[in-house]
């Protein structure tokens, strides 16, 4: 078994099809079949079911398919780091960051992040774990800094929380419902969910309900900062929201913070990466500044 064999399997699961994994590893088709067919009779197994309109993995082939994405992030990971340590700034640092960090850390770490590493590329990406939690496994997605999920993570992946989140409540500048000063003042609003459980009022439900508070009627669900913006700016609804909206600057002229009594917390603030997979210096030093600046906010208070 080759690296190669990893390489063309995971092209054509990604792919669907022979012929288009052929064309994005600019192999001959005939070639990429009989390396398919040689692994296969050292497997013992077909990796592929083949279709009329391409393939599909078997259990064999998800299964391999699993480990040859972690074995090539590896691989990928240690070559970056040793031309980075070499003083050659190039590669990859993909990232899992939950909309407060973008507003509140991520500003603050580009700047010297590329004063160091002016020719490595970031890939950011705005999500929670649950969505990213597979691409964290395989190694493509070199860390997640967001709530924490509920429940344990994968075995292969380590865990270390941050701080405490807390929440706010936000409306638009002018809302009729901005002296509010109490949670049961605005029982009667209309919400935004910014929610990543199935149902939206289930997490915005339990705190009204932990105050004694009817469930409040939830209107929009945005899964993006860029829509709960939109849909808070041009209605009178309200988003209760982590308290690092507060601190973003592009929002402050058309969002305002409603400023209630309850203390309203959030789930911890977690740091998920795979254990045994080390990050690349250029990976390190991001995360380090990440941190940095979590930390600075914590002396600060603004949690």
């Amino acid at each position: 078994m080759k690296l190669s064999h990893f390489q063309l399997v995971v092209a054509v699961a990604e792919r669907g099809s022979i012929r288009a994994a052929s064309r994005h590893l600019g192999i001959a088709q005939s070639a990429l079949t009989r390396s398919l067919a040689d692994l296969e009779r050292e497997l013992g197994d077909a990796i592929f079911e083949r279709r009329a309109r391409g393939v599909i993995l078997t259990p064999i082939g998800e299964a391999f398919v699993s480990n040859g994405r972690v074995i090539l992030n590896h691989v990928r990971r240690t070559g970056e780091e040793i031309r980075q340590m070499r003083g050659l700034g190039t590669g990859t640092v993909t990232v899992g960051l939950s909309i407060a960090i973008h507003l509140a850390v991520l500003p603050h770490v580009l700047r010297p992040f590329y004063v160091r590493y002016p020719e490595v590329r970031l890939n950011i990406i705005e999500g929670f774990y649950p969505t990213l939690a597979s691409s964290l496994r395989d190694g493509s997605v070199d860390f997640y800094i967001g709530p924490e999920s509920q429940g344990k993570v994968s075995p292969e992946l380590s865990r270390e929380v941050l701080f405490q989140g807390r929440r706010t409540v936000l409306c638009r500048q002018g809302n009729p419902m901005i002296a509010a000063r109490s949670l049961r003042d605005l029982a009667d609003a209309r919400w935004i969910s910014n929610s990543i459980t199935m149902t939206a009022e289930d997490e915005i439900g339990l705190i009204f309900r932990d105050f004694g508070l009817p469930v409040p009627k939830v209107s929009i669900r945005s899964q993006s900062a860029l829509t709960l913006i939109t849909c808070l700016s041009n209605t009178d609804f309200l988003a209760m929201v982590p308290m690092q909206w507060t601190e973003f600057e592009l929002t402050r002229k058309t969002l305002a913070e409603i400023k209630i009594k309850e203390k309203l917390l959030a789930p911890s603030i977690a740091l998920v990466k795979r254990a045994d997979m080390p990050l690349t210096p250029a990976a390190t030093y991001f995360l380090d500044l990440l941190r940095r600046s979590i930390e600075r906010r914590i002396l600060r208070g603004a949690n």
